[in-house]
């Protein structure tokens, strides 16, 4: 039996992070070229940072960033990727979520600056078993200095929404048993590695993703 649409083993959740606003052009033409199914989870950029700026906490914080997402959102398709609203809506190309809708049904995850896009895109990811990766601004997550390939035992206790990903990230990803890597997403060539079956350097939630 085919597998379902929405569930086929080739498509790819992208979390591009909101520090990389700028490069959502360049980025997209890159995804686009790989010829693989992917879905963008965007990050909030500016517009998160706007509601982070405007002192909101708790639950009216929570939806005004998911709507920050949403607003990058629209930028990707400005690039030219597909808008979808929903969660395990069948993706063909580059498709782009619009979160808010899904978020508010589904309303998954606690309502706290503890969880970002990182736990939201962990969250789909384990909606459409799929894996993740996460286009950051760094090469991934350090230890004593130096580049850890997997994350090494205790690390997540460590984790701040300034150091790489969110604090509830790993909870997240670790209940629904994803696979996901953090590449950096300034480096085209990385990202061409991993799109085309590669390992390139950055961090990884196990050996064989």
């Amino acid at each position: 039996m085919e597998p379902a649409a929405d569930k086929r083993p080739d498509c790819l959740v992208v979390k591009a992070g909101g520090s990389l606003t700028g490069e959502i052009p360049a980025l997209y033409a890159l995804l686009a070229s790989s010829g693989r199914d992917i879905l963008i989870v965007p990050g909030g950029g500016l517009f998160a940072d706007t509601v982070r700026q405007s002192g909101a906490e708790g639950t009216p914080a929570h939806w005004m960033a998911v709507c920050a997402m949403e607003q990058t959102a629209w930028l990707w398709v400005a690039a030219g990727a597909c808008p979808v609203d929903g969660v395990q809506d069948p993706v063909q190309g580059v498709a782009v979520l619009l979160p808010y809708r899904v978020m508010r049904e589904a309303d998954p995850l606690p309502h706290s600056w503890d969880v970002t896009s990182d736990s939201i895109a962990a969250w789909v990811a384990s909606k459409r078993d799929a894996p993740l990766l996460l286009l950051k601004s760094v090469d991934g997550i350090f230890s004593a200095g130096v580049l850890c390939e997997t994350v090494p035992e205790g690390v997540e206790a460590g984790i701040t929404p300034t150091d790489v990903v969110d604090p509830a990230f790993f909870s997240v990803a670790r209940g629904s048993g994803i696979r996901w890597g953090i590449v950096n997403g300034r480096r085209p060539d990385r990202i061409r590695s991993f799109l085309g079956g590669g390992r390139p350097s950055g961090t990884y939630s196990n050996p064989h993703l």
